[in-house]
């Protein structure tokens, strides 16, 4: 049974190159997306920095392919984290600056976070299945 009060977030790690640009995403889109926002520079604050060339096996990074479980609806679902540019529901690409992109950052494969969204609801997936972007790291 989930608790509500304070969820306790499992240890996250992010590639610097990530974190810099993630950082840069959040600030410009904090008007547009606040309450998504601050979630992700909260994210990205307590994260641990990884060097960019020290790739963790299993870890979500940007460009992964992603496969989470939504432990309340118990549904699956395979993902690629992406930038908001390349952003493509239809074609299974979710934006960063989604709730639920920015909740997988930095996940690795057997965690679990509990989240609420912007409209009050709460969340819950766990990363069942984490590869790198094919060409290795963009």
């Amino acid at each position: 049974m989930m608790s509500h009060l304070t969820p306790e977030l499992p240890p996250i790690s992010l590639r610097m190159c990530d974190a810099d640009r993630l950082r840069n995403i959040a600030e410009a889109a904090s008007d547009k997306y606040p309450q998504t926002t601050d979630f992700l520079a909260r994210e990205i604050e307590r994260a641990e920095i990884l060097p960019d060339s020290r790739l963790l096996p299993g870890l979500v990074a940007m460009n992964s392919e992603v496969t989470f479980r939504d432990d309340i609806s118990t549904q699956e679902r395979t993902v690629t984290l992406v930038y908001p540019e390349a952003a493509d529901v239809d074609a299974g690409k979710i934006s960063i600056l989604t709730p639920i992109g920015a909740a997988l950052i930095g996940l690795s494969v057997g965690q679990t976070i509990e989240f609420q969204t912007p409209g009050g609801r709460w969340r819950s997936l766990t990363v069942l299945k984490a590869y790198p972007a094919r060409d290795g790291y963009r």
